[in-house]
């Protein structure tokens, strides 16, 4: 069966100056081991096609159809606080871009397609484990309704990578995003004074994300409104949930709100807002409770990058950005607020009540994602469930009776709280079983397995309680890795 696929390449035509044209690896022999048919469908395009020859040489980077204008994205980006002028696609590729039969433009992009001239002495590949891992938990996002790039195939390569741990199968990830546009994409230009591609690249966005903005006054200042108001609200979602990016740089920070690259990533088991699973955030820049500090950082340096289009008069510039981020605090807050007022099936919002239930977390190690499946029962007279995640109850009483004071209808909340927080999240030592079997054993089961819970994150099956427990109190500490 030939692939029937056909690429734009509208940032290949555009932004000139911001991409090395630049082809993937040749590997001894690509396989396809994961293929997301509904995505593939959404997109437009035919799995079937996509499972054929040239449908794994083109999920691969293995070979390209003529429609493909493959190159190596430019970026700079502050890592870990510090800045670097020219970072880049260090081991990915943009193919180009589908449209789909809703006329919305995607991006599809390969990690681990071998090096570029971005690779900054990297090998450029990436390893069955990680790439497992983006897999499993950008699909476990998605189907939490958390804005994010999304896994459409990974394919083994027929080699093994060095990694800390030894030999390692390779593999390559295909994912897909509304754009690949970062911060650290216009601090790129920023860096070098070249006012005018940094226009160039403002329009671009501008059409891809917010073409209602397209020809306005002000535009880099409302186009700056839009991204902090996306991110604002992304990262109280990620907070929600007691997710942890891990590695929160500039230059993994989208102007699209979606999160981007699932590196060390890690769903927070026992609430603690000092809690870090990156191998590399040796001292806590990325923790769970830092995260939306970090985020408004991240803006800042945005706002940075953009001074010069939001106004000619550099005071005035700083006047206005500075304004737009304060603003983006309290969005944030706000949308901190109507995350857990949601969870907690509010019908108004309480930021004190909110605010008491994590002071009561802390220091008592409580599963987060169980206290969410667990109040239900308290709503319904059995406090029991609610109370075991607690090391000591004390002021847990108190908060339930406020709790249930607030709301109309307990009973009626009960069932809200079942629909609203998920049962199944990609539970750290599940995940490291499933990236384990898989990678030193070839056995996809417990990974395929982990992988349908997550997606259907809401309801419960019999049989499969296993995957809604915590970590047992004697499990390893678990630690993440970025995979290069």
């Amino acid at each position: 069966m030939s692939l029937s696929i056909s690429f734009d390449n509208s940032y290949a035509q555009e932004l000139s100056g911001l991409y090395v044209p630049w082809h993937g690896q040749q590997w001894p022999d690509p396989q396809l081991l994961l293929l997301n048919d509904a995505l593939a469908q959404a997109l437009g395009l035919d799995p079937a096609s996509l499972r054929s020859v040239e449908g794994v040489g083109l999920l691969s980077g293995h070979a390209l159809p003529d429609s493909a204008h493959p190159l190596a994205q430019a970026y700079a980006g502050h890592q870990f606080g510090g800045f670097n002028a020219q970072l880049g696609d260090g081991r990915a590729i943009l193919l180009g871009e589908v449209i789909d039969p809703h006329e919305a433009r995607w991006d599809i992009h390969l990690k681990g397609s071998g090096r570029t001239p971005f690779a900054r002495g990297g090998d450029g590949r990436a390893v069955l484990g990680p790439v497992l891992r983006e897999y499993l938990v950008s699909e476990a996002m998605a189907a939490l309704g958390v804005p994010t790039t999304r896994s459409l195939a990974a394919c083994t390569t027929g080699d093994r990578v060095l990694r800390q741990f030894g030999m390692e199968p390779g593999a390559v990830l295909a994912r897909v995003a509304s754009s690949h546009i970062r911060v650290g994409t216009f601090q790129y230009f920023a860096a070098r004074g070249e006012t005018e591609k940094l226009s160039l690249l403002l329009e671009y966005a501008i059409a891809r994300h917010d073409p209602d903005l397209t020809g306005v006054e002000d535009a880099a200042l409302k186009f700056l409104e839009r991204v902090c108001s996306r991110q604002a609200n992304l990262v109280a979602q990620w907070m929600g949930l007691g997710f942890i990016h891990g590695v929160m740089n500039t230059d993994n920070t989208t102007i699209s709100g979606e999160t981007i690259d699932y590196g060390p990533c890690a769903f927070m088991d026992r609430y603690d807002p000092a809690v870090v699973f990156s191998s590399i955030d040796q001292l806590g820049r990325y923790a769970y409770g830092n995260q939306p500090a970090i985020m408004l950082w991240n803006l800042a340096r945005l706002a940075e990058a953009l001074l010069p289009l939001i106004d000619p008069r550099e005071e005035r510039a700083i006047a206005r950005a500075t304004e737009v981020i304060e603003q983006a605090q309290a969005e944030y807050r706000k949308a901190w607020v109507n995350v857990f007022t949601h969870k907690l099936g509010l019908t108004q919002p309480d930021a004190g009540l909110i605010e008491d239930l994590h002071a009561l977390w802390r220091g008592q190690q409580v599963d987060f994602t169980s206290f969410f499946r667990a109040l239900p029962a308290a709503l319904r007279g059995n406090t029991d469930p609610v109370a075991a995640l607690f090391r000591s109850a004390d002021g847990l009483e108190g908060w339930l009776a406020h709790y249930r004071a607030s709301l109309d209808d307990p009973q009626a909340t009960a069932e809200l709280l079942e629909a609203r927080n998920p049962l199944y999240i990609p539970r750290n030592h599940l995940v490291e079983a499933a990236l384990t079997a898989a990678s030193d054993h070839g056995d996809m089961a417990p990974f395929h397995a982990l992988l349908e819970r997550v997606q259907q994150p809401y309801s419960a099956v019999a049989g499969m309680e296993d995957y809604a427990q915590p970590a047992p109190e004697d499990a390893a500490a678990i630690v993440t890795y970025c995979g290069t």
